[in-house]
């Protein structure tokens, strides 16, 4: 399997028709779990994070009445919300940015919409029946692993993932499934937990999802109809009293300047790098583009965090081979030569200046903290 056909997502096959490509890649990728389970971590022969720094133990927002006026920032620490598909997906996208404004005493809470009834095993050492009889459960505990690692706080959001079917033309997305909920019906735990959590910063996918599985396109949908809605009380008025973030940001991961600054960075070094594949092909569909990335408005650094992000990836190790191509350049390396994790400003409500170098930039002067 190509390498950079794995780096998206876990592994990814063509998609079927109907699906879309993004930067002429099809996919198939892997589900996730369930509801909002606090759970403690459990050995299933995972990394668990070692010397980590003291953070500060996050203040307990209150619920802003709607009288108050919704474009105030509120007290309390600032606040970050990271909306995924699936478990895994926050230690792929943005995980490094995550754990260290946890470091920095920001209180940052991860929904995860989806419950991967659907998943499949992508390690093949996790390949064993009482794993595959209690995926879901295994799953779950992953997640909670991953969680503690980054230090967050984390809420299943309760849909079913709707898989990927294939077959051309593709068979109908399985019923009752995330992807095919009504709108207002998928959006409106997003709601509640925005108003409940009160963030200033969503981070999400664009439009595409990143790339074409529907759980990540209904992702994106929901998100952005929940930046929208929650503020406006005659929306969702049984979700909560209403809240307005700041900003909302699209993650811009896996990007050809990116990948380019990896490999020339192992070439260097003497490796062999796993980036020359996906970077010929980037050549090869130059002229025939399927459409423009979304501009990098921001670089956050993080690279002091690059460990804690690959323990955190390295806990759902039913979707994550340890020794596959995910760790395949080192962390000296990346850190050398792509320090940051990158996002593009989809919406903002308050003035800063760009490029930025802080998911809060423009916010910080107006919270009390």
């Amino acid at each position: 399997m190509p390498f950079w056909l794995v780096l998206t997502r876990g592994i990814m096959r063509s998609a079927p028709a109907g699906y879309g490509k993004r930067g002429g890649i099809t996919c198939r990728i892997q589900p996730a779990v369930e509801r909002d389970f606090r759970m403690s971590s459990v050995s299933l022969g995972h990394v668990a994070a070692q010397n980590e720094p003291a953070r500060p133990e996050p203040a307990q927002p209150q619920p802003v009445p709607a009288s108050t006026g919704l474009l105030t920032c509120g007290g309390g620490p600032l606040r970050l919300m990271a909306v995924h598909a699936h478990p895994d997906d926050e230690s792929s996208k943005g995980a490094a940015t995550m754990a260290r404004y946890v470091r920095e005493g920001v209180d940052v809470l991860v929904c995860t919409l989806t419950g991967g009834e659907r998943g499949d095993i992508l390690n093949k050492a996790m390949e064993r029946p009482e794993i595959r009889a209690d995926l879901p459960g295994i799953r779950r505990a992953e997640m909670a692993m991953a969680r503690d690692i980054l230090g967050v706080r984390q809420q299943f959001l309760g849909f079913v993932d709707s898989g990927l079917p294939e077959g051309d033309p593709p068979p109908p997305l399985p019923a009752g499934c995330f992807a095919l909920q009504p709108l207002e019906v998928a959006a409106g735990p997003l709601v509640r937990a925005v108003r409940e959590f009160r963030p200033h910063v969503i981070l999400t996918y664009d439009e595409n999802g990143g790339y074409p599985h529907p759980d990540h396109i209904m992702t994106h949908r929901v998100s952005v109809e929940a930046f929208e809605a929650a503020a406006d009380p005659d929306r969702y008025p049984d979700r909560g009293e209403p809240w307005q973030p700041l900003k909302l940001y699209y993650f811009v991961t896996f990007h050809r300047a990116r990948f380019t600054a990896l490999h020339e960075k192992m070439v260097e070094h003497g490796l062999e790098s796993v980036y020359a594949e996906r970077l010929a092909a980037w050549a090869d569909e130059d002229d025939d583009p399927s459409g423009p990335e979304h501009e990098i408005t921001t670089n956050v650094p993080c690279a002091d965090y690059f460990e804690l992000r690959d323990q955190a990836l390295s806990a759902h190790a039913t979707q994550v081979d340890p020794n596959g191509p995910w760790f395949a350049c080192p962390v000296e390396i990346q850190r050398e030569a792509w320090p940051t994790e990158d996002y593009h400003l989809a919406r903002s409500l308050v003035d800063t200046d760009k490029p930025e170098d802080d998911l809060f930039a423009g916010i910080r002067e107006k919270v009390r903290l």
